[in-house]
């Protein structure tokens, strides 16, 4: 039996159902299609489980190595690993939960299955037509929507050669269900999930090597901020090859675990380990949901869209990680509403790319909102930076996290600010400051003005303010 809708969103991660809640908000018809769990990579496979498995690894480190420090006297301490990913199910659970509630208050159809768009048929005179290839091996439900969202999100890519088998070789989807940590680790890819991996892993007290091709982990941030990122684990006991192409046609695996070899400007060395997670990126899920019966554009893998996310089928409108760009949840959450305020008929803002803050839940802390120090420079800005160490900030010391600076770089003619980038305690909550800095179009003298209270983490935003003129207080 078809069943008809404004709105039919494929894909039920971040993108989709926030996107349904809005579309739902505004009077649509709305249908979820979903063949795995509402809540998507996000909640179940990416940002919710691995923060939680950041969490139990802080609280380990800390204990075990830092109580004393404190003057807490512990004793022994030791992991139960089984409980660290019981607490972490227990929160994917809940928020899953919370999601399906969310669902049934705003009277969204959800579907679960497979969706695959049609071609023009009996249904409809237009490419569009949702087909649902239903989970419980139910006849397949026709969905005919005025529009379509596609938010199928992406899954972990490999380098050709490297074949996930779950075991021995890992992307993060097998990592988050280990039942035992191994002794030793390969990461393959320096960039935020392998350093988050890395980072975590590390501090459960797993032997950690990173491979990273760039000449730097996290090559996308300011060198500064890779830099101290390096600088602070490699201290913390992990190690690193940067500018080191793994040769995937020299991996051996067995009872002895994993080895690879790699080329390095030194020459080739070889790398073993227990096990090997692979961390090079995302690929978009564009297969087998139906764009061979469109006239939709996938280039290098990913759907090409317009500024209000329409396709080239303009009833069909694609968002999140199936579009490449920032492959961000919050990024998809703001996409969807844009494009479901757009096939309201409204006229949303478009989304600027440069005002999103993007974090690193690593131990220390990264994030960092606008352009770097160096892409400043390329773009032709006369810049001036400040940059202020949380070796000054007083809570930082309460806290025993001082490692880390806050870098503001600024346009020295028109005093704007191009970009804030900062790693240490805390960051990914205190860029928000900085974002909406930038949203504002304020300048570092009005953040220096503004007035943060003593003792916080965030006065050392007021100091990297002032010393972008050279007036800071502390330093």
């Amino acid at each position: 039996m078809a069943q008809n809708y404004d709105v039919v969103i494929l894909g039920g991660g971040t993108g989709g159902y926030v996107a349904a809640i809005r579309s739902a908000q505004l009077g649509l018809k709305t249908a979820i299609v979903e063949k795995g769990n509402l809540g998507g990579t996000c909640l179940h496979k990416g940002c919710i489980p691995s923060k939680a498995l950041l969490r139990s690894a802080e609280v380990y480190s800390t204990t075990k190595n830092h109580a004393a420090d404190f003057g807490v006297n512990t004793g022994e301490v030791s992991l139960d690993f089984s409980r660290v990913q019981q607490r972490k199910q227990g929160i994917v659970d809940q928020l899953h939960a919370g999601v399906q509630g969310l669902m049934k208050k705003g009277k969204i159809d959800v579907y679960e299955g497979i969706g695959r768009i049609l071609g023009p048929s009996i249904f409809s005179p237009n490419a569009g037509t949702v087909s649902v290839e239903m989970a419980n091996g139910e006849e397949n439900e026709m969905l005919i929507p005025h529009n379509v969202i596609i938010a199928t999100g992406s899954r972990p890519r490999t380098l050709p050669g490297l074949t996930i088998d779950g075991n021995f070789v890992m992307s993060s989807d097998e990592a988050l269900q280990m039942e035992e940590l191994p002794k030793s680790i390969l990461i393959v890819g320096g960039g935020v999930i392998g350093i988050e991996w890395a980072s975590m892993l590390n501090d459960f007290g797993v032997d950690v090597t990173v491979i990273e091709y760039a000449d730097r982990i996290i090559p996308t941030e300011d060198k500064d901020i890779s830099k101290e990122m390096q600088k602070l684990l490699t201290k913390k006991g992990i190690k690193f090859a940067t500018s080191a192409k793994v040769l995937a046609d020299t991996l051996e695996t067995g009872e002895g675990g994993v080895s690879i070899q790699a080329e390095l400007k030194a020459g080739t060395e070889t790398f073993s380990a227990e096990k090997m997670l692979v961390s090079v990126g995302r690929q978009a899920n564009v297969e087998n949901i139906g764009l061979e019966n469109t006239d939709i554009i996938v280039e290098k893998g990913f759907i090409q869209v317009k500024d209000s996310f329409q396709t080239k089928e303009s009833h069909i409108y694609a968002i999140g990680d199936v579009i490449g760009g920032l492959q961000l949840a919050h990024v998809a959450s703001h996409e969807g509403i844009t494009a479901v305020e757009h096939i309201k008929g409204n006229k949303p803002h478009a989304i600027n790319y440069d005002l999103v803050s993007r974090c690193i839940y690593s131990s220390p802390e990264a994030s960092s909102v606008g352009i770097t120090e160096q892409q400043a420079k390329d773009k032709g800005f006369d810049v001036k930076v400040g940059k202020f160490s949380f070796k000054a900030i007083g809570k930082a010391l309460v806290y025993g996290e001082s490692d880390g600076f806050v870098k503001i770089i600024a346009d020295k003619e028109t005093n704007d600010i191009l970009g804030v980038h900062m790693i240490g305690p805390h960051v990914t909550d205190m860029i928000s400051e900085a974002g909406l800095a930038m949203v504002l179009d304020a300048t570092p003298w009005e953040i220096a003005d503004t007035i943060h209270p003593h003792p916080t983490l965030s006065e050392v935003m007021g100091e990297a303010a002032l010393a972008v003129d050279g007036k800071a207080i502390h330093s």
